[in-house]
């Protein structure tokens, strides 16, 4: 409509008398070399004004996520200080779009006023003189003031144009982010897989140069048990990414039911595995909804006997809702242990082929462990599964045992067939039971001492549970 209008008055102003039109459209130049300095300015003020935002927003969540922490270290003064911040440097890109738009408006403004001037003083002439006459020069003066109506109109949506590219800067950026895992493009049909998966020379690096594994082959069969044990950093974690297919292989070949990965549709694939993490996730729901996670094929009475296997359906028909219980965000309301119980309540109720337990226990207390433990050998029955690892205790029921070491597997074997071997594995085994050993061991005779004898050592309470 602006444009219309503003193309309408400059045809009816060349027409009236087209001098008086060019001297009036002669400060057009002035406004576009304005507009041009103020979109640069304005542009990078904006921009300036989404990081701020962002920041704020990040800052807010993080912190008030860990407000406990925060409180017990006093750091509620440096935390506000660091807030503050933020939000000045929000504050003063603000205020430099402001100061852009205080300029940009007074200077469109006295624009308009030149272009009335320019038509008195020589519209003025002119009719004095008898060029034009006077009803065309008050024409003109009314027509300029028109003219520049629509300008400061474009001059406004400009303002929220502005403001709308610096956001779409941001999501663009996003979403032309490399995507560099694809579905292939003719799949390889899965079918009802058994469970069989092979590492062939798998090698994988975060960054260029800097392999986080290397060269890993083993295999895992089906209804076997699989634990993987290591160091911090070893890269366990790293071989679950890379199995579930959360980043392709730098060199190597990871095998599902013979099938290169990349082979496979990403959806046929991860429908065949379930993972109960350290750090188990809620959404904001209900009971029932964390555990169903959207599967509309399971029913309740399936989620209740998943429940009922892991030990945590009497914990859930306590709640006043039973499942219909409302979960706040990342179950803000519920214990480690019960957020767990839960975790393995979801994996079991979607049966899963394929299991992956990445360090399930290592942060509960030892009644909790032991229901999970349960829940562990409920869930592993009839399933490949693997384990990642740090108590060693908790793997020792394996079928075998996978250590890593720097990106490297090191051995392969069974409990007692590693601590034979006096290699990775028996060092970590005695880093972490060196103190009930000498306890266990103390006054045996010198050739006692030895790891040799793993049943010194206390075992596990159970079969094989997650790590």
């Amino acid at each position: 409509g602006d444009f219309f209008t503003l193309t309408s008055i400059m045809v009816v102003m060349l027409d009236l008398d087209w001098k008086l039109a060019l001297l009036t459209f002669s400060v057009l130049p002035l406004i576009v070399l304005v507009t041009l300095a103020f979109r640069r300015a304005v542009r990078e003020s904006y921009r300036r004004i989404r990081v701020a935002i962002a920041r704020i927003n990040a800052y807010l969540q993080e912190h008030l996520t860990g407000m406990t922490v925060l409180q017990l270290f006093n750091r509620e003064e440096r935390s506000y200080e660091e807030f503050e911040k933020i939000n000045r440097s929000h504050m003063d890109a603000y205020k430099d779009s402001i100061l852009a738009y205080g300029l940009f408006y007074p200077t469109v403004e006295l624009m308009s006023a030149l272009a009335v001037a320019i038509i008195l003083y020589f519209g003025g002439g002119m009719a004095f003189h008898g060029a034009v006459t006077v009803g065309t020069a008050i024409a003109f003066i009314q027509y300029s003031q028109r003219f520049f109506r629509p300008i400061q109109d474009l001059s406004d949506k400009y303002n929220i144009l502005q403001s709308a590219m610096a956001s779409a800067e941001r999501i663009f950026k996003l979403l032309d982010t490399p995507v560099t895992v694809h579905d292939p493009a003719q799949p390889r049909e899965l079918g009802e897989p058994a469970g069989r998966i092979e590492f062939r020379g798998a090698s994988f690096a975060y960054e260029a140069g800097h392999r986080v594994i290397e060269d890993v082959s083993f295999t895992v069969e089906p209804s076997e048990t699989v634990a993987i044990v290591g160091h911090t950093g070893a890269g366990k974690t790293t071989l679950t990414n890379l199995l579930l297919r959360f980043y392709d292989l730098t060199e190597g070949r990871i095998l599902f039911e013979g099938a290169d990965l990349s082979q496979l549709q990403l959806h046929d694939l991860r429908r065949n595995f379930a993972i109960v993490l350290q750090d188990p996730f809620l959404f904001s729901g209900t009971i029932a909804s964390n555990i169903r996670l959207g599967s509309q094929g399971i029913s309740d009475e399936r989620i209740r006997e998943a429940a009922r296997r892991v030990n945590i359906l009497g914990f859930i028909e306590s709640l006043p809702r039973g499942f219909d219980e409302p979960v706040k965000e990342r179950g803000a309301t519920l214990s480690v242990g019960q957020k767990q119980l839960l975790s393995f309540a979801r994996a079991l109720a979607h049966n899963p082929r394929i299991l992956i337990l990445d360090e399930a226990t290592s942060s509960v207390d030892p009644e909790t462990e032991f229901l999970i433990r349960e829940a562990s050998k409920r869930l592993m029955e009839n399933r490949t599964s693997l384990v990642i690892a740090h108590r060693l205790s908790t793997v020792q029921n394996a079928s075998k045992i996978i250590v890593l070491h720097k990106g490297r597997v090191r051995e392969i074997g069974t409990h007692h067939e590693l601590l034979a071997k006096r290699g990775v594995y028996w060092k970590l085994y005695q880093l972490q039971y060196k103190d009930q050993e000498l306890s266990a061991l103390r006054g045996a005779p010198p050739e006692a001492a030895g790891m040799d004898a793993p049943s010194a050592v206390p075992k596990s309470g159970g079969a094989l549970s997650s790590a």
